[in-house]
Order: structure tokens, then sequence, then C-alpha cells
């Protein structure tokens, strides 16, 4: 068998929990890492082991470029899970998704190392497999399912010894349109863990659950009325909202505008509103002028869902 001599991975941003669905929902968006993979002979490798890493784009000089990059380590785990030793390579990466804003950046080196590493050593695992291994890196799997699938997506932990995850395609309306407004400051992920309780009454669990089904249903039809009532939460969102400056009034012209509902993205501070394709524009003024009245500028967009997922490129 023929080893490929690179590989080209492009890996979509995400958008996580919408709401409700802390933990379980993600969906794909119309932003893009690039990454391309090049197995080096050992003369080119030279004598370290150290990979060669190229990082373009907006906050290019926030990467690491060692052996402890995450897109590096990602392909190493593959070798290790296989038992076997990585070849050199060099990584080229190309940044289109904001780092640290809850738009899945680290979904994106993760499952961009995954993907690649299974091409290199002569894809031995399946798609659900790598997406396995992508799960457990993560931790979670509401941004790295959709990276991998696209679309919008529901992960449930399955009955099996291994854990594995039943995953359910959710319809997404094509009249919905996805606002996301992302601010000129970060939050981590440990940190926006952090401020959520350790417990939840009945109440709060009731609540969520019943959210999370007209959430479902509220997206497929692209209902408004459902959709003004499914995107509260009472799991995360309370407690996170106290670390994003400005979220009450960026939430507020959101919905006067015409939005349907506004949540966090992922842990945050990026804020997502959902919209239909005619408001989508007004309401994207009105979150960009809420944040910049509160002295903070944000890049706000209208974005679609991307329905691709991971896209995969390799040569001989």
């Amino acid at each position: 068998m023929s080893l490929v001599s690179s590989v080209s991975v492009t890996v979509p941003a995400t958008t996580s929990n919408l709401g409700p669905g802390f933990d379980c929902i993600g969906a794909a968006l119309t932003l893009y890492n690039q990454f391309k993979f090049t197995r080096l002979d050992a003369a080119d490798a030279g004598s370290g082991a150290t990979p060669r890493i190229t990082v373009t784009g907006a906050e290019q000089e926030r990467v690491i470029t060692d052996e402890n990059n995450l897109v590096y380590q990602s392909l190493l785990h593959f070798y290790q899970h296989l038992s076997q030793t990585p070849p050199p390579v060099t990584i080229e990466i190309e940044l289109g998704v904001p780092l640290a804003r809850g738009l899945g950046s680290s979904a994106t080196a993760i499952v961009a190392g995954l993907v690649a590493a299974n091409q290199l050593a002569g894809e031995p695992l399946n798609q659900m497999e790598v997406m396995q291994l992508a799960i457990a890196m993560e931790g979670h799997p509401d941004n790295a399912v959709p990276a991998f699938l696209g679309g919008c997506c529901l992960a449930v932990e399955g009955k099996e010894a291994m854990k594995a995850w039943e995953i359910c395609d959710i319809p997404w309306h094509s009249n919905l349109v996805p606002v996301v407004a992302i601010p000129d400051f970060e939050l981590s992920t440990a940190q926006a863990r952090r401020v959520l309780p350790s417990d939840y009454s009945r109440a709060d669990a009731i609540f969520n659950t019943a959210h999370l089904g007209l959430l479902v249903r509220g997206l497929e039809t692209g209902r408004g009325d459902w959709l003004q009532v499914a995107l509260h939460d009472r799991i995360h969102q309370p407690y996170r909202k106290a670390l994003i400056p400005g979220y009450d009034a960026v939430q507020s012209a959101a919905l006067a505008a015409g939005a349907y509902g506004m949540v966090i993205s992922g842990a945050g501070p990026t804020l997502l509103a959902v919209a239909d394709a005619a408001s989508a524009p007004t309401v994207a003024t009105a979150m960009t002028t809420a944040w910049q009245e509160e002295g903070i500028a944000a890049q706000v967009r209208s974005l679609s869902l991307d329905t691709q997922g991971v896209r995969i490129m390799t040569n001989a």
C-alpha cells in the first residue's frame, strides 16, 4: 500500500450548546481553518523531533509552533493510539476561525490532526472511530461532531462499554440565519466551566428538557414563536453571561431588531442570534452598535450552516 505524501484538511467553525442544548448540540458554520500536512523523508526531517509548523492569518502570532501545538498533539495522539511512531511532517495552518471565542477553534485543530494522521497512516480507522478519538480529546461532542459531519447535530452517549455516541442530525430550516457577534476579547472554556454549579434543581432539569425538545422542532420548522421560547436555558447561560461585558445590551438590541433569540456560542464570549433571512442584516447592525456603545469592538457576521463538515484532499 502506497502512503500519501501530503494531506490538506479544511475544518469548519462550530457553535455549540445552542441555549438548552448544553454539551450535546452543535452546528457547523461557514468559517474555516485550513491545514496542510506534508510528509518529510529522513534527509529533509533532520535530526530533531520538533515538527515544522507555520501559521498564517489573523492572530497567527498567538499559535505555538513547537511540539505542544494542538494540531501536532492530535496527530501524535492518533499514532499513539495505534502504537506507532508518527512520520516527520511539516504543518501549514491558515486561520479563519477566531481563537478562544466560542467558535470551536480547538476542535478544528483536533479534528484536523486526527483526520490527517489517519490519511498519512493509510486510513486504518473509519470516520466514526476517528470521531470518537476527537470527542475524547475535546471532552464533549458538541464541537467535534459537527466539525466532522457538518450541519446541526445532536450527540447522545450510547449504551456500549466504550461509551460510543449516537449521532442524530437536526434539520435546520433554510430561512434561519445564525448571526455571530465576535468581540475582541477572549473567554477560556475552563473559566466558563468554573462558574457553573455542580448541581441543579429538578425544576431546572425539567425546564431544559422541555426547551431542548422545542428547540429541535423550532429549528426544523423555522417557527419563530417556538424559537423565541426554545432558546432559553437554565443550565449554563445565566451563570456565564456575567463573564461577557455588554451581554444584556447586545441581547436587547438583537431582540428589538427582530432576532428570535440570542445564545452564548460555545463557552463564549461570541454571541449568536437566530433570525430569519429578512431580519438578519438589521440584527447584525444592532448587535454591532450595542457592543460599540459598551466600548467593545466586535466582528458581526451573518453566516450559514456548513453542510459538508471536514474536507480532505490527499496527494500521493
